[in-house]
Order: structure tokens, then sequence, then C-alpha cells
């Protein structure tokens, strides 16, 4: 083989390794999901690039006008409102919609919170003394005695939307995993589309952010409770 051909088959390889190596670099982390975040993870999920939000929080809301009631959290540090996506995930809000009516979130708290990432509530585990519902395990693995099955419809213009600051979604432990537990987004993420969405905060996001701040201990747990004191419903 000569010097010649020798140097273009070297030029060729090098060539292949640096587009290889500049794909690899251009992929999107994946954002590690609400309920695989272990512990003592030390660096929140990286925020995904906004979009016009404007916008697509208008199309999404058109799309979900037709008898989507309106949710209010009185919590200890303010009060959060947030509208519901009944055509997008019927049966989410329906669920919620029972649950709050029940009185089942009164009393409970803001069990996770993750700055910069979201916030997360719902189950009865995490302040049993509280609870109207007993505590059946330890906190974070809660919730009302049943699950259903996920809404993640891909022509639905929330999931299209993402996980952008003031969703709510449910918290879940894998598909058709859902119960009680739910989180607030404190900043647009790239999450894969495994959590339904069925909401997003239309007034009190200060709120939410103010929750996203608090001090935790090593389990993501505030040191100091944020209650929910009562879940109202409107149409």
């Amino acid at each position: 083989m000569s010097n010649k051909t020798l140097i273009s088959l070297i030029l060729v390889v090098i060539v292949i390794a640096l587009i290889i190596i500049g794909w690899g670099a251009s992929q999107p982390s994946e954002a590690l999901p609400p309920e695989t975040l272990t512990a003592d993870s030390t660096s929140s999920p990286q925020a995904a690039t906004t979009t016009d939000l404007t916008a697509s929080n208008s199309i999404i809301s058109q799309n979900n006008n037709k008898m989507s009631p309106i949710i209010t959290l009185d919590t200890s540090l303010g009060e959060i409102q947030f509208e519901t996506y009944a055509n997008d995930a019927p049966n989410t809000v329906a669920n919620f919609v029972k649950l709050a009516q029940a009185g089942y979130y009164d009393s409970l708290n803001f069990h996770r919170v993750i700055g910069g990432f979201m916030i997360q509530g719902g189950d009865p585990n995490c302040s049993p003394e509280l609870s109207k519902t007993p505590a059946t395990g330890p906190c974070g693995t809660g919730g009302p005695g049943y699950e259903f099955a996920d809404e993640l419809n891909p022509n639905t213009a929330s999931y299209k939307a993402g996980y952008q600051k003031g969703v709510v979604a449910m918290a879940n432990a894998g598909p058709n995993t859902n119960g009680s537990q739910f989180f607030i987004m404190l900043a647009n993420n790239p999450l894969p589309n495994a959590y339904t969405i069925f909401g997003k905060v239309i007034k009190g996001q200060e709120v939410v952010d103010k929750i996203g701040e608090v001090e935790t201990d090593s389990n993501d747990r505030p040191t100091t409770p944020v209650i929910i004191k009562k879940v109202t419903v409107s149409q």
C-alpha cells in the first residue's frame, strides 16, 4: 500500500470519528422523571428551551375549555390556582376532582421539593397525623388505594407542549400507576412523556416558586412542612 493511500485512509477514519463524536454530543440528555430521582441527586435536570409559551398555552386552553374545572390549592404559603385539561385527560381530571371534593387532599403536604424542577404532593403517608386516609407505608409510596391508567395521547395539545413551568401532572411509579400524587413544574423541562398532564397554573405561580425555594433535607423533604390546607373545585 502506498503512503498516499495510507494517508487517505487515515484521513477518512478521522473524519468519520469526528462526525460520530459530534452527533453524540448534540443529543439531549434525558431528564430524570419525578419518581426516579434519588435522594442524593445534587443537580436539577436541564431546562428546556422556551419557544412561544403564550401561543401554546392559548391553544391548550382552547382545546380544553369544555367543562374544565378550576382547582384552588390553599397552602400554608399562599394560594395556587390551576385550570384542568378535561378534554386531554378526562379520567385524570375526574379523579382529582372526586378526591378534592371528598376532602382527600386537605391537610396533606408537599412532601418532595426539588428546586428548579418541581414540587410534589398528594401522599397521605407523608402526614398521617393530619390525613383522612390511613398511612399504608413510607412517605412517597401512598395513594387512594387504587391505580388508574395513563392518559398520554400524542395528538393532544398538552402532550405536544410538554412539561412547561406551571404544568400540573400525575406522579407515578411506572406506566398506569396513577393514584393521587401530583407535581407542579418549577421550570420548563424535557421530561419524557410518561406523566399525564392534566392542568396548568393560572394564578399563584409565585407561590409555587416560593415552595420551590424552601429548605429541604437529604430526601428532598421540606424541613418545615408546606401544607395544602384545603382544595376547592369550581367551574
